[in-house]
């Protein structure tokens, strides 16, 4: 009966030494007499006691690496600080454990490398503006070598670019100096838009009084006393002004402007000649 519970309890243990369960979204490699012998993956796995031995268990998930802000200097030689933070995956674990020694070490290693290489290529203002090509440069030249090593470098953000206190000042200065440029130009636009339709109307103006002097001559008393009233509520305007002046009009001067008016409103009839009932 003895021998039975013995060999009972070898089997037994046997089978808790050999069956290794691996969560989901892990891997694990299993070197037998060491060597390579194969992978395992998530789920109930069995391997041979002392023959065979578990030498490695990693993620396959989304995995991100901070890298620490890094001095680097740009083309047109200022120094920046930036700071960036990498994202990566295991896509072949047997190539992550045998291909490098230390993956995160050597993944920091590079990609601090990588950065100051493509920032120093650009100049202050295009590191500003093309962060997102940058970043591309940069991904790509990343898994140019991490491919080697059984990762896929995901995406790597560009989190801050810090430049010295006097750049960064004089580039606020350039930004705001720009702005105010932008603004006087459309100032400048919008008082000639304005300027142009003022002119417009006028005109349309002129030509509807014109028309309606040859039309109807007898309208010229009605312009007169719109004149006057126009000479009478500037005048109320100037006298409200604080910086007011006298203005002396000379009454027998009224009707030649008048008639001066009249005759440069009938002139846009197109031949320049006053008709017989414009007398």
């Amino acid at each position: 009966m003895e021998p039975i519970i013995a060999i009972v309890l070898a089997l037994i243990g046997y089978a808790l030494g050999s069956a290794k369960l691996i969560n989901q979204g892990n891997e694990a490699l299993v070197e037998r007499l060491g060597r390579y012998h194969r992978k395992l993956s998530p789920g109930l796995n069995f391997i041979v006691p002392l023959v065979d031995q578990i030498v490695m268990e990693d993620t396959t998930r989304e995995q991100f690496l901070d890298i620490k802000p890094q001095n680097v200097i740009t083309r047109d030689n200022i120094y920046l600080e930036v700071d960036a933070v990498l994202f990566w995956r295991i896509r072949d674990i047997v190539k992550s454990f045998y291909e490098i020694d230390d993956l995160q070490g050597s993944l920091n290693q590079l990609a601090t490398t990588t950065l100051r290489e493509i920032i120093a290529q650009n100049t202050v203002e295009e590191t500003n503006v093309s962060r997102a090509e940058m970043d591309t440069a940069i991904l790509n030249q990343l898994n140019q070598t991490t491919e080697e090593w059984g990762v896929q470098i995901l995406r790597l953000d560009i989190q801050s670019i810090t430049p010295p206190e006097s750049v960064r000042k004089s580039m606020e200065e350039e930004r705001a100096a720009e702005i105010k440029k932008r603004a006087l130009a459309f100032e400048a636009e919008g008082e000639r838009d304005a300027a142009i339709k003022r002119a417009d109307g006028t005109k349309t103006s002129m030509q509807i009084i014109a028309e309606a002097l040859r039309s109807h001559p007898e309208s010229r008393e009605i312009l007169r006393y719109l004149v006057a009233q126009d000479y009478v509520v500037a005048s109320q305007r100037l006298g409200e002004s604080n910086n007011a002046k006298i203005v002396f009009l000379d009454p027998s001067k009224t009707n030649e402007v008048y008639n001066q008016l009249i005759a440069d409103s009938i002139a846009q009839d197109g031949n320049g000649k006053i008709s017989e009932n414009g007398k």
